[in-house]
């Protein structure tokens, strides 16, 4: 047990830094680099760290539940966490996804406009990448589904802008 305790508290710890300093960042809308990703996949060490600490700590953390000021604190994040999981909320449609939405289903012709681009250089500039373009009436998802790529992949490379 002493050896679990050896390396579960520094596991527990040394995620929750990591984890308090890239959520605090999130919150501010700072997601530079890998803050998501690194916030996101932490979280199972960090998991794993609380549940092998309290694992071995059980004998000092079931004492917490003879204590009022424990079980207040304990049940209040129980309270907190079934509520931001189960509690009903407005969906809101994201415009940004829908702007993504309708460029994907808009003709190759009305992107070129939008990407500020004569329909022919774009044409080029997905064949120079392997990319079929029958004509340019077909939208992206058609020209993705033809080529079996993701919109994405083709939005990429029409707005990929080149390196100054």
């Amino acid at each position: 047990m002493s050896s679990m305790k050896s390396w579960a508290t520094p596991l527990a710890t040394g995620t929750f830094i990591i984890l308090a300093v890239t959520g605090i960042l999130m919150f501010f809308k700072i997601e530079t680099g890998f803050i998501g990703p690194v916030h996101e996949w932490l979280s199972w060490a960090l998991t794993a760290g609380v549940a092998l600490h309290i694992a071995a700590n059980w004998k000092s953390f079931t004492a917490y539940f003879s204590r009022k000021p424990a079980l207040a604190i304990i049940g209040t994040g129980l309270l907190v966490t079934l509520i931001s999981v189960f509690a009903p909320v407005k969906k809101e449609s994201n415009p940004r996804m829908n702007i993504l939405r309708a460029v994907e289903s808009s003709s190759l012709e009305t992107v070129a406009g939008v990407a500020a681009e004569k329909s022919e250089t774009i044409i080029s500039k997905l064949q120079s990448k392997g990319i079929t373009v029958e004509k340019p009436s077909m939208t992206i998802r058609e020209i993705a589904a033809k080529n079996s790529r993701e919109e994405k992949d083709i939005l990429g490379i029409i707005f990929d802008q080149p390196k100054k």
